[in-house]
């Protein structure tokens, strides 16, 4: 790896407040041309939150504290950290250990992807008008990975039982941190394929909600740099990045109640899975667009258990 951040022993000197670490932090970005999309748009937020979240200040930033002193240790953490950034394409979330979901900070390392779902802004809303109105009594976060939309779904639901499944070790490991971080008592981490190890709760799921890999495989060769530190199992599925959702859609009828619903995200593999199967009723909610997530709104649908018993895929 060529070394592109260098600072001699007297720019370290200089470089004492917080302000000349953003502005470096900018023109390194900008200079090098690092991709956004795991928290951030814009070279500006991207560096506030990399100064700020390693100095352990708010992460969206604060003007009152532009102008701080910078310990000497301080400074060489920075330098490691941009120098990561910049050179290994690292992205933020991983440096600092942490993403943001629905407003809530996650533990976080590589052995998860980044939270970013729009499966968030469905459950800002409750689940409406799909639950009805309805409390869930049951609900499983499927491909779980850090846990954040389990710990979402529980803290939405608090009165319901809310099971956290993955086929990653890791990423149970660090979804069971994130449950203890939260107190969630009701919140249970099962390991499992699928759902394989998920027989007593047959029948019980009144919802669903489930990420699972699928990225195609072209997409998979053209990702940008920082898509390459995230697990390659929560990304790929396929030649045509829909390996893991016919395997869904075949089995949740299974696990799913009389009246209960898959809520599922597969961003721009949608539009081929309409394509394949279009007698499979889905129902695509409308969401605004997140500034940060150039996959655009499309991707998530919602399809009923007694829809899916009809499914041949």
């Amino acid at each position: 790896m060529t070394e592109i951040v260098h600072l001699e022993a007297a720019d370290l000197e200089a470089m004492a407040r917080v302000r000349d670490w953003v502005r470096l932090s900018c023109s390194l970005f900008r200079q090098h041309d690092v991709h956004f999309g795991h928290g951030t748009d814009n070279v500006w937020d991207e560096a506030i939150r990399l100064v700020f979240g390693a100095l352990h200040l708010p992460a969206e930033g604060d003007d009152r504290l532009l102008d701080a002193t910078l310990l000497f240790s301080e400074r060489l953490h920075l330098l490691d950290l941009l120098r990561r950034r910049v050179e290994a394409r690292e992205p933020v979330p991983y440096l600092l250990g942490e993403g943001w979901f629905m407003g809530l900070p996650f533990h976080i390392d590589s052995n998860v992807l980044i939270p970013r779902s729009h499966l968030g802004e469905l459950l800002a809303n409750e689940l409406e008008p799909w639950v009805g109105g309805q409390v869930p009594g049951h609900i499983l976060d499927l491909c779980c990975g850090s846990g954040c939309i389990g710990v979402a779904a529980a803290m939405t639901f608090p009165d319901a039982v809310v099971v956290l499944s993955d086929i990653s070790q890791p990423a149970l490991a660090l979804a069971k941190r994130n449950v203890e971080r939260y107190s969630l008592t009701d919140a249970h981490v099962i390991h499992s394929d699928l759902f394989e190890n998920l027989g007593d709760y047959r029948g019980q799921f009144d919802v669903i909600l489930c990420n699972p890999p699928y990225v195609d495989a072209e997409d998979m060769a053209d990702l940008p740099p920082e898509y390459a530190h995230e697990p390659e199992l929560a990304l790929a599925s396929g030649e045509d990045g829909l390996d893991f959702t016919r395997r869904l859609l075949r089995e949740a009828p299974e696990y799913l109640s009389a009246d209960g619903i898959l809520v599922c995200e597969i961003g721009n593999s949608l539009p081929r899975l309409l394509e394949a199967f279009p007698k499979l009723s889905l129902v695509i909610p409308e969401l605004e667009a997140s500034p940060e997530d150039e996959r655009g709104t499309e991707g998530v649908f919602i399809v009923s258990r007694e829809q899916l018993l009809n499914f041949e895929g």
